[in-house]
């Protein structure tokens, strides 16, 4: 029960393929309480979901792109609980003209929309939950390793290199207040928003020849695990970072698999 009596708010719930439902049911199982977000079209989504968690969950509505929204869910959360121990961001999104191999010709206002969805919005949902979290508080992100070039991914990897550069900013930031913030870096998943990305066959394809622990495409229950940890006081000298939840693919140079 490493999170035994941690308030936590979770985004990002689409399905019960989500890697952020995933998230949400092992926190409870390890005695978190816990509040989803979702907007629009997609909240009801994220209600039909909600009800196959093991015991029942609100959701509350947010489009982290609306200041009104962020302001909305700060008040909340105050009159709910008090305070929140620790929130999952697992946010993102880029126009179809900004995926899929048309790196060069995705025009400025796409880019930008991936910017903010992805990575800015890392910083406002931080923004709108630190006054409510005090000394032991964890903000976790989900991240996709921005460290080198993809196929396919184009603009959503510029985003994700943001979002590892706006976590370590926050950091530093929120560090003096005892607030801790870090990233998951986890393989492909198939989730709804993962096989929306044109040729996402072809990136869950490397791992199968690279990934030295191997990897499961179906199973986000490893990810889940190290959000969880992260997001528990087991973390609690642990800041900046970005944890790689990968089955090591990595660390390697070149393929290794026959």
């Amino acid at each position: 029960m490493i999170l035994e009596g941690k308030r936590l708010v979770i985004t990002g719930v689409i399905t019960k393929d989500s890697i952020a439902f995933h998230a949400a049911s092992r926190a409870l199982a390890e005695g978190a309480s816990v509040v989803l977000t979702s907007f629009g079209r997609a909240r009801r989504m994220t209600e039909r979901a909600a009800s196959r968690l093991p015991e029942p969950v609100e959701v509350l509505e947010l489009d982290v792109n609306k200041p009104s929204d962020l302001a909305e869910l700060t008040e909340s959360l105050r009159a709910r609980w008090g305070t929140v121990d620790g929130v999952l961001h697992a946010i993102a999104f880029a126009p179809e003209d900004a995926l899929g191999g048309r790196f060069m010709t995705t025009p400025a206002e796409s880019a930008a929309a991936a910017f903010q969805t992805s990575a800015f919005s890392l910083k406002a949902l931080a923004a709108a939950v630190e006054a409510l979290m005090g000394v032991g508080g964890s903000i976790v992100g989900l991240d996709f390793d921005a460290t080198v070039a993809w196929p396919i991914y184009d603009w959503m990897g510029v985003a994700k290199a943001a979002l590892e550069s706006v976590s370590r900013y926050l950091a530093r930031d929120l560090g003096p207040r005892g607030i801790r913030v870090n990233l998951v870096s986890a393989g492909p998943l198939g989730t709804v928003a993962a096989r929306g990305i044109p040729g996402f066959e072809r990136l869950a394809d490397l791992w199968g020849e690279q990934a030295p622990l191997g990897w499961d495409v179906e199973d986000p229950g490893p990810v889940a695990d190290a959000i969880c940890f992260l997001l528990s006081d087991y973390a609690r000298a642990i800041s900046g970072e970005i944890m790689h939840v990968d089955g090591g693919f990595h660390a390697m140079g070149a393929p290794i698999r026959d």
